[in-house]
């Protein structure tokens, strides 16, 4: 039972939204352990970094799913990223959004809607373990059904594998086309 003070979220259908492709988005590390290595590198002369990552919900057939970004056929990842040393958390999640979604264009600014803050993730140590849109040609834009998400650690991994559950505080309200 959802109680009267959760709060609503309105999720709408992904047939509202247009796609299109722009230039490609490499990635700064080859592997897992390559990016570990410059985490580790980036710690020891920077500190404790902060990222964020957006959670965008769409819904198909009247059931919530959440675009992730597809790399190559295997590793799937929330849109987001690092924020710059003092950098607001919502404004640099907008910043990230625009790098890694927005179309390049000056006559559609974007104009995200962050909600509220889902979950915070602690690492504890540099292991693995833990409107219009413009993909880079390099990734695919996948939208995942929650009943897909739910304990697929093996497929999704240890951070998204886990938000039905951080979401179910949430109360949907599907909204028509």
């Amino acid at each position: 039972m959802v109680s009267s003070s959760s709060p609503v979220v309105n999720v709408y259908p992904l047939a509202n939204y247009t796609f299109g492709t722009k230039e490609p988005k490499m990635e700064k590390d080859t592997s897992v352990a390559d990016r570990l290595a410059r985490m580790k590198v980036n710690y020891m002369k920077e500190g404790m970094r902060t990222s964020v990552e957006a959670i965008l919900l769409v819904q198909e057939h009247n059931h919530p799913h959440i675009l992730l970004l597809q790399i190559g056929n295997t590793f799937c990842k929330l849109p987001g990223g690092r924020l710059k040393p003092g950098e607001n958390e919502i404004e640099g999640l907008k910043r990230k959004l625009c790098s890694k979604l927005a179309v390049n264009s000056p006559s559609f600014p974007p104009n995200w809607q962050v909600g509220e803050c889902v979950a915070v993730w602690w690492r504890p140590n540099f292991e693995t373990v833990i409107e219009y849109f413009a993909v880079p040609r390099n990734l695919k834009l996948l939208a995942v059904p929650l009943f897909e998400l739910y304990d697929n650690v093996q497929r999704y991994g240890p951070v998204i594998s886990t938000i039905p559950q951080q979401l179910s505080r949430f109360q949907f309200n599907m909204v028509s086309s």
